[in-house]
Order: structure tokens, then sequence, then C-alpha cells
């Protein structure tokens, strides 16, 4: 990376290195770096694909990048949800994959398959927001048990009217909006909410503009989304999410303490090693992600890690730290300092 992005993390970065017990799934043996490849002259792109959660964070900060860099790189930005980023991913289609949930088993299995070894990156959390409709004048919060009542299978084409969630509820149409099947956001939600696979009869999209505006056209309905989308939409209402131990708002300041639970969750970059080796564009582009994405994620409208934990990240990538350390599932009720944990690959 040029010397205009460096400031001095790298020097930083090194300095908290710290010998890793690896326990990281796929990739390289455990405990071990693979040998780097020996760089190539590649073009000057980067391809971006997977969480439309993600995709804001990586929008700004490519935008950001090309506008201050004095060799200009095409980054290609889009998204096609978690799923269907690792999909690409995964068969070599693109240098790097957003995700706003880890790695799962196929996953790892596929990019196995296709040799495809990568860093896993932890740059920010998330507050996944469940919504209501603006005009929506009883729900001001609800259970976990009252979101698995709604979105369980068993309550398709039966749990249809808000009355029939709690006693004293109006007698209201009730209409659900989520992520597709290939949104990390649904496996992550279904997993910690349901158990399984949701009901399959909601609105659904990979585009969460999309899920926004239904939420606000459509009196009665209910939807969830990462927390940018509802910062970004202050209209719609969000609804404070009760574990058991009462009902706490989806925000920055919860998540940190660690009391929105089990609705917070970090987010993610993939980054396939061999382009970062061989393309330097890649290289220089992570590099610049690592270093800019505390100020940007909050601009964006989620939580940035700790300053340590962006070192760390930063050390990782530049020492080969390859695979992930999060078992091939979603896991509830991470923590900030449990991810920064992880992150140093401490056992």
């Amino acid at each position: 990376m040029t010397a205009q992005y460096h400031r001095g993390w790298l020097a930083i970065g090194l300095s908290l290195l710290v010998a890793s017990c690896s326990s990281a799934t796929s990739g390289a043996p455990q405990g071990t770096s693979p040998q780097p490849d020996a760089p190539t002259q590649q073009r000057r792109t980067v391809v971006i694909d997977g969480s439309s959660t993600v995709f804001p964070i990586t929008e700004a900060i490519a935008a950001t990048y090309n506008a201050e860099a004095s060799n200009p790189v095409e980054v290609d930005v889009s998204f096609s949800g978690t799923g269907g980023g690792f999909e690409k991913f995964c068969a070599g289609q693109t240098d790097i994959s957003n995700a706003s949930r880890p790695i799962s088993e196929a996953e790892i299995a596929a990019c196995d398959a296709s040799d495809v070894r990568y860093y896993e990156l932890p740059i920010a959390f998330d507050a996944l927001t469940v919504v209501v409709n603006p005009q929506n004048s009883w729900a001001s919060d609800i259970t976990t048990a009252e979101l698995k009542k709604i979105w369980e299978p068993s309550a398709q084409g039966r749990i249809t009217n808000w009355s029939q969630v709690r006693p004293g509820w109006p007698d209201q149409p009730l209409t659900l909006y989520g992520p597709g099947l290939d949104s990390g956001t649904y496996d992550y939600f279904a997993e910690v909410i349901v158990g399984q696979d949701t009901r399959s009869d909601f609105v659904a999209s990979e585009d969460d503009d999309l899920l926004v505006q239904g939420v606000a056209q459509t009196p009665g309905a209910l939807g969830y989304f990462g927390l940018a989308y509802f910062e970004q939409n202050p209209s719609l209402k969000a609804v404070a999410i009760d574990n058991g131990s009462g009902a706490i708002a989806p925000t920055a300041e919860n998540v940190i303490q660690a009391t929105y639970e089990p609705l917070a969750r970090p987010l993610f970059i993939y980054v396939n090693y061999t382009s970062a080796q061989r393309n330097p564009a890649v290289r220089e582009f992570v590099e610049y992600y690592l270093e800019t994405a505390p100020a940007t994620v909050q601009e964006v409208g989620y939580i940035p890690l700790t300053e340590e934990a962006y070192n760390i990240a930063l050390v990782n990538f530049h020492g080969g730290e390859v695979g992930t350390v999060f078992d091939g599932a979603p896991q509830p009720n991470l923590t900030l300092s449990e991810v920064l944990r992880k992150t140093k690959r401490v056992n």
C-alpha cells in the first residue's frame, strides 16, 4: 500500500501481534499460514459481492478510496445476499465477500473444494432491527417468544393478525417483510429466533431498501434488517426486543453493553487469499478498508469495533492468517470483547 494510506498501521499492528494458537477452519493446516504466492502484475480492479447489510460500509469505503487514491482502482461493489456472495466467492468469481454472518459449514466445504483460501476479517457490529409501520401505536416492544410465534413455520397461513400475537393488540392484518433466503440476515434471524428456517409466506427481498419501503407503505407491517437501514429511515418505528430480561432498544450503546441480545451480531469481509497475494489492488484496498472502517462504520449507522480489533485484523491480514474461527454457524450473544478474543485467535 502507498505511504499515504499506511498512517503507521503496519508498525502499530505488528507491535500487537501475538503468537497465535489458531483455531481456524479451512484454508491451511491449523497453526500454520500458507506460503505467500508470488505477486503478479494484474488488473487494478477489485470485485466485491455479498451482504446487503455490509454493502453500505463497503460502498462508502470504495468511494473514499478512489477519491483519495493517486492511482484509482475499479472497485465493483454489488450485493446478492451473504449466501449468494459466498457462492460466487467460493467459486473464485469475487475477490471480497461481504457477510452479515460467519461462513457456514457448507460454504467452508465449497471453498475447500475450489481451493479458495480466505481471510476472515470482522469489520463492525450490527443491531438487527425489528421495525413496524409508523402508524403502529401498539407494538413498542416484542418478546423473542412472540417473534418466534410469528415467524416459525407452523405460523404460516395461521398467524396473520396482530391480535393473535399478544392479547390486547388490535384486529389488524399482519404483513411480514424480510430478507430473502440468500441473506445472512435471514440466516441469523432464523437461527437465533426460530432455531430453523422461518415461514415462507412473507415479502422477501435481498434489497433492504425495498423492505424499508414495504414496511413504510403497509399498515400492519413488520419486518427486520440491519440497523443502518433504520437509521437512514427514522420515520419507521423500531421495536424494542425483550429476551426475558426486559425490553431493549436497538442502539449502539446497548450493543456495546451487550444487552441487545440475541440480535446483536458481528459483520465481516472475507478476502480471497490468492487475490490479495497476486493483485496489489486487492491488498491495498483491504488495508485502506481496515484503516478507515472505524469512522465509516459509524457514519453509515453501524457500531465500530475497538481500535485493537482493527489492528489485530490488519496483523492477521499481513501475517497470512487464513480460515474461520467461528465454527461454520451463526453464534448468538457474541459480544465485542468475544469477537476481539476470537480475532486474536486465542482458544
